[in-house]
């Protein structure tokens, strides 16, 4: 499976939100965590915005989406089999 990691400034364009709303939101845990990409940089997973995004469409209540965002993160673990 093919994931695209999106930088600060597309995630901003996707959502619209500036970085302080953007890092307030991860803190609220409505928001997924960025990827470390390097040591002062990172990135997020297209598609765990995109799925953010789209719960947000929907009108889901902020508990929802904290379950979508704990369901993304631990696939992320599956991703990696070492």
């Amino acid at each position: 499976m093919l994931n695209t990691l999106l930088r600060f400034s597309m995630v901003k364009a996707k959502t619209g939100y500036p970085r302080s709303t953007l890092y307030y939101q991860i803190s609220k845990g409505t928001f997924p965590k960025p990827v470390k990409l390097g040591e002062r940089a990172v990135g997020w997973i297209a598609a765990e915005v995109d799925a953010v995004i789209q719960a947000r469409v929907s009108g889901k209540p902020d508990d929802e989406i904290r379950g979508l965002i704990k369901q993304l993160v631990s696939a992320r673990q599956s991703l990696v089999q070492v």
